[in-house]
């Protein structure tokens, strides 16, 4: 499911995907975008069904976007389901756009804009990456995969060289001096709710 409908009776919801399941047309239900609470309260309806209910979760994560860790990452954990990021290379914007601003997908213009208002941390992120040797697309896919609540990050290689250097970072293991200098360029929420925000 690419979106919570909160429209929908979740009893309707998972009366569908029961069918769907019956029918072979599905094996199992995941989601996309969900909030923690829509995840809980989904798993929590799918209980009281007797339906296994979702299986995964697939939301932005990213060095740069890391709101996940407050409450979607936690909610996974305790829930069993498997966490899929998209955009782990945050659009391109974290494969090294200073010396070639036409990596990313987005537009031309919207992607201009955006590196001038993190040039700072793009400039430390870079250097960091030149001081360890790695390209920085390797290094932003290697930090999604250093999350152990993270299952398979979805890439999207335009060609087999691209392909071949992202399956090159399942080797690739960032010391904690190198992980702890990306959190302080690429600051996160602060933890796990309610922790990050109330105390």
């Amino acid at each position: 499911m690419h979106h919570v409908d909160r429209r929908t009776p979740w009893d309707e919801i998972w009366q569908a995907m029961e069918q769907l399941v019956r029918e072979g047309k599905i094996l199992y239900v995941g989601s996309s975008n969900f909030a923690a609470w829509d995840i809980a309260r989904a798993q929590g309806i799918a209980a009281q069904r007797n339906f296994l209910g979702l299986v995964s979760e697939q939301s932005l994560y990213n060095l740069r976007s890391r709101t996940i860790e407050l409450e979607v990452l936690p909610c996974c954990r305790e829930l069993g389901l498997g966490v899929i990021p998209y955009s782990p290379m945050g659009g391109g914007l974290l494969c090294g756009v200073l010396d070639n601003p036409t990596t990313g997908r987005r537009g031309r213009e919207s992607l201009r804009q955006t590196i001038e208002t993190h040039r700072t941390q793009l400039q430390a992120y870079e250097e960091l990456c030149a001081s360890i040797g790695q390209p920085p697309a390797n290094v932003a896919l290697a930090w999604v995969l250093n999350n152990p609540d993270v299952t398979a990050p979805i890439v999207g290689p335009r060609t087999v060289e691209q392909l071949e250097q992202n399956l090159s970072v399942l080797e690739l293991k960032l010391d904690d001096g190198t992980l702890t200098r990306l959190n302080e360029i690429w600051e996160g929420p602060g933890g796990e709710a309610p922790e990050a925000y109330a105390w």
